[in-house]
């Protein structure tokens, strides 16, 4: 019997009141190592639309970066790719 291989996980930051966005930006860079153009554009993609997916990999490694995300103070969550 085949098994099918486990589905993708993302890490996904959502936008709160609290949090300015040069933190958002920089909480980016400095967890996830991302340039400083990437983090803007994740950073006003949390801004505009609310969420941004700002990882995918395996459910372990996503659950690691929530708790690093509620460490900064952002509010992240971990989901299976394809949902929301």
């Amino acid at each position: 019997m085949a098994v099918a291989p486990a589905k993708p996980w993302r890490t996904i930051v959502w936008d709160d009141p609290v949090n300015l966005m040069s933190y958002v930006s920089y909480v980016f860079r400095s967890h996830f190592g991302f340039s400083t153009e990437r983090a803007e554009e994740l950073m006003l993609r949390v801004h505009s639309f609310g969420r941004a997916v700002v990882a995918e990999g395996s459910r372990e490694a996503m659950e690691l970066h929530v708790e690093a995300m509620h460490e900064y103070g952002l509010w992240a969550t971990a989901e299976p790719e394809g949902d929301s």
